[in-house]
């Protein structure tokens, strides 16, 4: 006897894409079902304890400027903050914090289960339920089904997941957990190539093996970057992590037994990460280099779980540990867990819409790495979207679409939607071309107004983002109403030449060696300023000339972006193209001119022939 459920979304999955899915349709006022395998696992960290770093930090605030989970429970359970590239300009700054993973999961269930519109089911989805060309709900593997107005699948690495330890090779999605391989074989009844990925994961250290004494050890900052807008201070205690590196001897090791690499030895097929590689990796592809750092970052405040950050492998157990013990403060180290790789299959994102939604499936949004990416950030930052998307979907609301010229998550979307993957993809601030006005600091000012339109923004954050619009507002209106003469600016210690012209107190503000300090000397209306609120007129002024620039070419993105494409355009009869391009445009579908012009090959001819066409179609639409 099975029995039928009803909801307005169901997630799939309770991974970080899965809870920031859930929890963004929930706010949005969708009644949610979370489908995942166990769920004392929902929130669990299945890599590495760490949130943010350089990108993926922009990510983080974005989730939480859309009163996303992630910043908040980061900042519940962080036990290290730093902020990275410190030494360079805030548009590529990272802030990080190392975590403990007890603390950290539980922030996450606890954020969970206090939202009454999301009930919780364990078991396993193996089937979708079709309505012609839509999902309509889910099947599973106790016959039970969930229907639903809109579905979001986020499978993580544990579609038709491989472990493999050196030759030995297990069925997984993590260790210890089942894969998911029966929704494999849907993907090709849709007609959606699936391809295979790997990541890894280093071998786990006992903390009481480890010779801390010999090592060098790295503090958090003395004034931590929190991760969520709310946060004002760590909320536990913070601790240092230890420092050392491979040698010759390590290189060694690993040469001798390349063929037993799972890698190597020829028993994977899928691609792995390029800037986050192995052990074995890196001592093939920077033979000439003896030696790479190792981070030991402890898992947890009374964990006795270490995870050596930098040495991520494939090799038996034995071969693991002999290389280990050969590294500096490691000589009697006990591996609690063996490092493996993992194999598991993808789909390519480029059928997806911009929404993340199947274009050949109807209320099917996928997040995460069932999309081609790597990372806890990148997957929340896909959860959020679909959340709301699919909650939009199932209630009729307005959906909320994410551009490239406002935010990361924007970014990655196009990247993902209109370029697909090779490789997994990671955020890095070199994917933005408007990385000058999209930095970390300024997230909820891009992103909170929409929140608030779109109703995912809760009254405690919509009451502190308004509090510091407010006093942002005020100290501008000041620093841009005022003159100072240059004389009189040379006076409050700032170096100019005396006989320049006057300026705003804001032009001032980008003088190198200049502060808001300093001109509170002339303004005493800023004297009172909220530090965070400083730092951040200090940031604007300074970037003002370069993002005025910036904006020019935002505007032109944005007028060939609102040139849309309809969805039946017949790409494949548009002569004077070439037959590759007619087949990329066919198969990627791009939505407008600004996503056509970023297809691999596009030249500037192939794009006035497309907009010729358009017009003399008439069927050109221009965005409201």
């Amino acid at each position: 006897m099975f029995h039928v459920k009803h909801f307005d979304v169901v997630v799939v999955g309770g991974g970080h894409a899965g809870t920031e899915a859930a929890h963004a349709a929930a706010r949005r006022g969708a009644r949610v079902a979370l489908v995942t395998l166990k769920a004392d696992a929902i929130g669990v960290m299945s890599c590495n304890p760490a949130i943010g770093g350089l990108g993926k930090g922009h990510l983080v605030r974005e989730i939480d400027a859309l009163d996303g989970l992630m910043g908040r429970a980061a900042d519940a359970a962080g036990i290290q903050f730093r902020l990275l590239n410190r030494s360079k300009g805030p548009a590529v700054q990272g802030p990080r914090a190392q975590m403990d993973r007890s603390l950290f999961r539980a922030a996450i269930q606890k954020m969970i289960a206090a939202h009454d519109g999301i009930t919780v089911i364990e078991g396993e989805v193996i089937d979708f339920i079709l309505e012609a060309d839509r999902a309509a709900g889910v099947v599973l593997a106790s016959g039970n089904q969930v229907m639903a107005g809109a579905i979001v699948l986020t499978t993580g690495t544990f579609l038709r997941g491989t472990i493999h330890i050196g030759t030995e090779r297990r069925s997984g999605g993590r260790m210890g957990e089942a894969s998911a391989d029966r929704l494999s074989a849907r993907f090709d009844e849709f007609g959606v190539s699936l391809g295979r990925l790997k990541t890894g994961t280093p071998p786990r250290l006992d903390t009481n093996s480890i010779d801390w004494a010999a090592l060098e050890m790295q503090r958090g900052d003395d004034a931590p970057e929190m991760l969520s807008f709310l946060s004002t201070a760590p909320a536990v205690r913070q601790i240092s992590c230890g420092i050392t590196h491979t040698n010759a001897r390590t290189h060694q090791i690993i040469r001798d037994n390349l063929d037993r690499s799972a890698m190597y030895g020829g028993a994977i097929d899928g691609v792995g990460p390029r800037y986050c590689p192995s052990i074995e990796d890196k001592v093939v592809r920077f033979a000439e280099r003896d030696a790479h750092q190792v981070f030991l970052e402890p898992e947890g405040l009374d964990a006795a779980t270490v995870y050596p950050n930098g040495i991520s492998t494939s090799l038996p157990e034995d071969v693991q540990l002999d290389y280990v013990r050969s590294i500096k403060g490691l000589e009697s180290a006990e591996i609690l867990q063996p490092g493996y790789a993992i194999e598991y299959d993808f789909v390519d994102p480029r059928n997806l819409t911009p929404s993340l939604e199947l274009m050949s499936c109807k209320n099917l949004f996928l997040a995460g790495q069932i999309n081609g990416t790597t990372g806890y950030e990148e997957a929340g930052a896909q959860g959020l979207v679909t959340g709301l998307n699919a909650a939009a979907r199932a209630l009729g609301a307005e959906p909320a679409m994410m551009d490239r010229t406002t935010s990361y998550t924007g970014v990655m979307l196009d990247d993902l939607t209109t370029r697909g993957v090779s490789e997994p993809y990671r955020m890095f601030t070199s994917r933005a071309e408007f990385r000058l006005s999209l930095r970390a600091d300024n997230a909820d000012q891009r992103l909170t107004p929409l929140g608030l339109q779109l109703g995912c923004v809760g009254a405690d954050r919509a009451e502190a983002f308004e509090a510091k619009q407010k006093q942002l507002d005020s100290a501008r209106t000041v620093l841009e109403s005022r003159k100072i003469s240059a004389s009189d600016l040379k006076d409050t210690g700032i170096n100019v030449n005396a006989a320049g012209p006057k300026r705003s107190l804001f032009d001032a503000l980008s003088i190198p060696g200049a502060s808001v300090d300093a001109l509170a000397d002339v303004a005493p209306e800023l004297s009172d300023l909220d530090p965070t609120i400083a730092r951040q007129l200090q940031r604007d002024a300074t970037y003002a000339p370069y993002v005025k620039r910036q904006m020019s070419d935002v505007a032109a993105l944005q007028r060939d972006a609102a040139t849309k494409i309809p969805t039946d355009f017949a790409f494949a009869a548009l002569d004077g193209l070439s037959g590759e391009l007619r087949e990329k445009l066919s198969a990627i579908r791009p939505a407008n001119l600004a996503q056509a012009a970023r297809i691999e090959g596009m030249t500037p001819a192939a794009l006035t022939l497309l907009l010729a066409r358009l017009r003399q179609t008439g069927k050109p639409a221009r965005s409201a």
